[in-house]
């Protein structure tokens, strides 16, 4: 176990009466869709505090993908499919940065330093790995081989939403698609917000090909799965009408990817 840590270390983040690291929705849904969402959560552990950070920056960009969560529940209570939520601040691990990466315990970030994360030693990284960046990933996994087995090759959607301004500088997209290795799913969403009116953005303002998207590349293009990363501006979110009007148009493109999918498994298995 590295760095001297013990078993009673690496399970002692979270207190009993604490939520657990994620939750699932349908998790018994058969339709070939798979929703996560790494950023839901601004919720730290009591353990940690307030990681040094005031109200504002617990409850910003940095700490949570505003919206992001409330538009997953949106579309799997929706689509009546199984999505796969993080309960726990991005300040606390990023669920969607490999353990190696500086970005899973992120130091400082958009003008704010996070004082909680300055100087963490290894051993802190592996309880809050433990405790909640292993868990939450496992889940995925579970989900994702409960689907393969009676579902075929489900698609692989994770949400994200980023802020309108960034570093200073304003942000031109409603809504960004970002893809690596997929053959033609994203393709599907950049064509149906395009059609919706929405400014869409084709791997921006983030690019799938980045080594930071590590929950698709882990997860879903590891086993060849359609997948594709969804970023939402944070302002077409940030209420329940927002995530309505967004969640509508999510809803009509998902319905025609996943019609198609369940009727090729359907076909397969006859």
């Amino acid at each position: 176990m590295p760095d001297g840590a013990s078993h009673t270390e690496l399970q002692s983040l979270l207190s009993a009466g604490e939520p657990p690291p994620f939750y699932v929705m349908h998790p018994d849904s058969q339709r070939p869709v798979l929703l996560v969402c790494d950023h839901a959560a601004s919720r730290f552990p009591e353990a940690l505090g307030d990681m040094g950070l005031d109200p504002f920056a617990r409850r910003c960009h940095l700490a949570i993908d505003i919206g992001a969560g409330p538009l997953t529940e949106y579309l799997a209570d929706s689509l009546g499919v199984t999505a796969v939520l993080a309960q726990y601040s991005r300040l606390v691990i990023d669920c969607n940065r490999d353990l190696m990466d500086a970005g899973a315990f992120l130091e400082f970030g958009d003008g704010i330093r996070v004082p909680g994360n300055c100087g963490l030693r290894q051993r802190d990284r592996d309880v809050r790995a433990q405790a909640i960046y292993r868990p939450y990933h496992e889940a995925i996994e579970t989900q994702l081989a409960r689907l393969m087995s009676t579902a075929g090759a489900p698609a692989f959607i994770a949400v994200h939403s980023f802020t309108p301004v960034l570093n200073g500088e304003s942000r031109p997209w409603e809504i960004g698609v970002l893809w690596d290795q997929d053959q033609g799913l994203h393709q599907h969403f950049v064509e149906g917000f395009r059609a919706a009116g929405f400014r869409t953005g084709d791997n921006e303002p983030y690019s799938g090909k980045a080594p930071a998207d590590y929950t698709i590349d882990h997860h879903a293009e590891a086993k060849g799965l359609p997948c594709v990363g969804i970023e939402v501006r944070q302002d077409l979110i940030g209420d329940a009408a927002g995530v309505a009007r967004i969640g509508n148009v999510m809803h009509r493109i998902i319905e025609s990817i996943a019609a198609p999918l369940s009727e090729s498994e359907h076909r397969a298995s006859a």
